[in-house]
């Protein structure tokens, strides 16, 4: 068997040469039919007067531009969910907040978060930008009687114009009289082959003419064609990516907690006025600055600056990284929803088989005649000339023993090429390359009744499996003709397909084929590549016009149909589009592969849209992910990338939440509880205030210092989860809570110990520090507490079982160590002499809260992991539920690769009967995993 060549999508097959099933007409060609009459076009096309009043009535042939403007973007992107001060509308105001000296430093990360989003926005628009890119500025056109190149943009219906091989459609187009063409639409509905159209058939914008010269009528132009239908859908998804509502939501939680208690605390400062404690202004100077600090104004620089982190590994992999956002919808994908051709397939024809029926017929001589019915010194035709002149097999050195007498070229009616030929031994013969049955008609009887029912039955056989099929037959002078053999060809999957599929559905993600080209060849790539067989058909999906809105209720009537379904065939845009969204629907995060036109609205619907390598322009503006190399392996690769990302988000949103939590209690509790004033203490030249609370610049520092070094989380160690993530925020905000509970509880534990520092009985004197605590000492040992136990608390935050099972990275070791070095500094020689109430520790003092910090730390982490252990046992939020439903996912997956439990497997019921006993991750089963990058 010789070697099968490879064939470019650029010199496609016919479809009607080979034998393949009927072509789709779309309803926008029914549509076109109906109208036909209504065109009103004479042989000299249309005149300049009707052209320019159709061209009022119509509007131009292009897309219109949905971009948001820039400005728009950008005024979006600097206005975030976070509390401001008002404008002063008073002296004492004004004074008040001149005297923040974080102001600058806040509206710093405002501006640096507003430039972030802006620029990741900016690639919104860009997928109708490319398709109006791709809208060819000329066509050929008759008006007034006389051909001219015009602007394709002024294109009217009506307007006749004229098509050869090479040309791009311009419009939606009728054809007229004339010859059939061919015409390439694998970009705009996935079909691997060039279709046959002929007299009264609808050519659309953005196809190719492959071979064949005809004119026609302009039926539709700009939005109203097949192509500007497909831009419509994809500039009506505005969806709001999930991490910003992931981020706004959590903001919105931190705001009401955080509001209610400033509120009453500012409330009662106000009210305790006494000549030398809080006032009104000051209260409220003290309350803006601490509702500020508890809002998380930094966690989208510390998220992006994390997820910018992964684009770069992907870079290295060879994939681009288009909106950073979707690499943590990538981390939670549940269903990766692919196209067939280009993606999942080579787009390129393949030969399978070399099937004889006639004795001493082997692959070569069958070869060599089908090559004989070609103009082999010529370069090929068509893509099966193509394919048969790339034989490695073939010896192109017997052709040129022969002497071609006559040659019929290939014509789509009658689906055949022929070729005479004189021989090396002066004998005259017939060959005949065509579709099978076509061949086999041309056969003489005996030859039919000896071979008929076999290759009949073969045929069939191909066709269901949707294997495409070139016969082959010999007339020698005198006789009949007689069936030589049948070639096979195929657009086989990539390399790595199979592979990658089964990696992705070991990673818990479940794969669905989408595509528009026919059921059987949709079902024998699925069943090559393991996929399952379940394809269903276009007329079991919904439907949407142009402009109208997305049904919501599209989960709840096609979502279960949808999840049984392992693809679909025979579909259109707007297909894939809406089984995108029926999934989003059914809560699934979604992944979307895709190379052509016809999948950029699904693209960019989905959460994740893919562009493979080759795509086209409209393709990859419309996705989030840009492969840039054959293959799709790099798509779990991506996966696991995305997977330690999130593990990392997730771990600073858990530390950010419970920092906030620390502050706000122990803020809210020493306003009321404590009153320095009623305590035995000296403080010379300091007013003592009836209550107790921090400088505002010292809650500035903290917050400074904390969000300046928690980037460094973006280079932690983690180890991602084998299944889909999600973000359960009620259990997020139960462990962080109840981490900061812990924590505050300490702080406001050693404010007593500290302000009854002078009673010789207190537990700070029985623990050996010999030197009571001035007030102004008392504040500064409390800032340094909280700076403590804030950065401290990133190692808690960390893991899900004690700190010490999972090293953190040097990275983030080397900023908590800067951190720590930096408050403790602070805490010794304070910089700021007009802030009096904070006077600087001696050894004694910053020794003993380091040793007090280190002890609640470490009660800290075990009362997290009593938490996980209950969180799991009651099934807190669905914890449980979720794990049993990812074990289900991944068993599902596994049954459908038809493999044994692996070591994998094992780790994971492992993992599972650790859960049973309170040991479960949350969100994450099981915590460790082998990667497979």
């Amino acid at each position: 068997m010789c070697k099968p060549p490879l064939l470019d999508r650029d010199n496609q097959a016919p479809a009607d040469e080979a034998d393949e099933p009927e072509d789709l007409q779309t309803a926008s060609e029914d549509s076109a039919l109906k109208h036909r009459l209504d065109l009103q076009t004479g042989e000299d096309g249309l005149s300049e007067e009707e052209a320019a009043r159709r061209l009022l009535q119509h509007g131009r042939n292009e897309l219109p531009d949905l971009r948001t403007p820039k400005w728009r973007i950008f005024l979006d992107a600097v206005s975030p969910p976070t509390p401001a001060p008002e404008s002063p509308e008073t002296p004492h105001t004004l004074r008040a907040v001149q005297e923040w000296p974080d102001m600058s430093t806040l509206t710093a990360l405002l501006l640096l978060n507003g430039f972030v989003g802006f620029f990741e926005d900016m690639r919104a628009g860009d997928a109708v930008a490319a398709l109006k890119a791709s809208l060819k500025p000329e066509a050929q056109v008759k008006r007034a009687g006389a051909w001219r190149k015009a602007d394709a943009s002024q294109l009217v219906p009506g307007d006749r114009v004229a098509l050869a091989a090479g040309a791009n459609v311009p419009a939606d187009i009728l054809l007229g009289r004339g010859m059939q063409v061919q015409v390439d639409q694998a970009a705009l509905t996935g079909e691997s082959l060039p279709v046959s159209l002929g007299e009264g058939s609808l050519v659309k914008m953005g196809s190719t003419i492959v071979s064949g010269e005809t004119e026609g009528l302009v039926a539709h132009t700009g939005v109203n064609t097949f192509f500007g239908k497909t831009a419509a859908l994809i500039g009506s998804t505005h969806d709001v990516g999930n991490f910003q509502k992931v981020i706004l939501r959590i903001t919105r939680a931190l705001l009401l907690f955080s509001s209610l208690l400033v509120t009453a605390a500012v409330t009662y400062l106000s009210l305790t006025f006494d000549g030398e404690g809080y006032g009104v202004w000051p209260a409220v100077s003290f309350g803006a600055v601490l509702l500020v600090a508890s809002i998380p104004i930094a966690m989208q620089v510390v998220c992006t600056a994390t997820m910018a982190l992964g684009s770069r590994l992907l870079a290295a992999k060879k994939a681009i990284v288009a909106r950073l956002a979707s690499i943590e919808q990538l981390a939670g994908m549940t269903v990766l929803c692919s196209d067939k051709t280009g993606t999942l397939t080579l787009n390129k024809m393949v030969l399978q088989e070399v099937l004889s029926y006639a004795k001493g017929a082997d692959d070569a001589a069958i070869l060599a005649l089908a090559a004989l019915a070609t103009r082999w010194k010529e370069p090929p035709k068509d893509a099966l000339d193509t394919l048969v002149l790339g034989a490695e097999c073939l010896d192109t050195a017997s052709l040129d023993r022969h002497e071609q007498l006559d040659f019929t070229p290939f014509d789509p009616k009658l689906r055949r090429t022929e070729a005479t030929l004189r021989g090396p031994d002066g004998g005259v013969f017939d060959v005949v390359k065509g579709a099978p049955d076509v061949v086999l008609r041309l056969c003489d009887e005996a030859n039919r009744s000896s071979i008929g029912a076999v290759f009949a039955a073969k045929v069939e056989e191909l066709a269901q499996r949707g294997i495409r099929a070139l016969a082959v037959a010999r007339r020698p002078e005198g006789c009949g003709m007689e069936m030589v053999g049948m070639l096979t060809f195929l657009d086989p999957p990539r390399p790595d397909t199979k592979r990658t599929i089964e990696r992705a559905m070991q990673q818990g993600v479940v794969v669905k084929m989408i595509t528009g080209d026919h059921g059987a060849i949709a079902r024998e790539t699925a069943r090559a590549l393991g996929m399952g067989d379940e394809i269903g058909a276009s007329d079991s999906l919904p439907t949407i016009l142009p402009g109208e809105e997305v049904p919501r209720t599209l989960g709840r009537d096609y979502g279960a149909m949808i999840e049984k379904s392992d693809g679909f065939a025979q579909v259109f845009p707007e297909h894939k589009f809406l089984i995108v969204e029926a999934l989003r629907q059914r809560g699934h995060s979604v992944g979307m592969t895709g190379d052509g036109v016809n999948d950029a609205p699904a693209l960019k619907k989905a959460d994740v849209g893919i562009a493979v390598e080759g795509a086209t322009d409209a393709a990859r503006a419309a996705s989030d992910l840009v492969l840039t190399e054959p293959g799709l392996s790099v798509i779990v690769d991506a996966i696991v990338i995305a997977r330690c990302i999130f593990q990392r988000m997730k771990n600073y949103v858990i530390y950010r939440v419970a920092c906030t939590f620390q502050l706000l209690l122990f803020f809210f509790v020493a306003v009321f509880a404590f009153h320095p004033q009623q305590s035995p203490r000296t403080q010379v030249g300091l007013a003592i205030p009836s209550t107790f609370n921090l400088p505002v610049v010292a809650l500035v520092v903290i917050v400074i210092l904390n969000d300046a070094t928690i980037i460094s989380i973006a280079y932690d160690h983690v180890v991602p989860s084998p299944l889909p993530e999600r973000w359960n925020l009620p259990a997020l905000f139960l462990v962080a809570g109840w981490i900061g509970l812990v924590a505050c509880g300490s702080s406001l534990l050693l404010l007593h110990w500290a302000l009854s520092s002078e009673d010789p009985g207190s537990p700070i004197r029985r623990m050996g520090v010999r030197e009571s605590l001035l007030y102004g000492k008392v504040v500064a040992m409390m800032y340094l507490k909280i700076s403590l136990s804030d950065w401290w608390t990133i190692f808690a935050a960390r893991t899900q079982s004690f700190f010490f099972t999972r090293a953190p990275s040097k990275i983030v070791f080397a900023a908590a160590s800067v951190a720590t070095l930096a408050s403790t500094g602070l805490a010794v020689r304070w910089p700021f002499p007009a802030e009096r109430q904070l006077i600087g520790l001696g050894l004694e003092h910053v020794l003993f809260t380091w040793a007090f910090t280190l002890v609640w730390f470490l009660i800290q982490d075990v009362c997290k992991v009593l938490l996980y252990k209950l969180l799991y046992t009651f099934d807190v939020s669905g914890i449980r539920t979720e794990a049993e439903a990812n074990a289900a996912r991944r068993a599902k997956n596994e049954a459908i690769l038809g493999k044994q439990p692996s070591k994998r497997g094992a780790r994971a019921g492992g993992a599972r009967r650790k859960a049973r006993r309170g040991e479960m991750q949350l969100a994450e089963m099981p915590l460790e995993v082998e990667l497979e990058v």
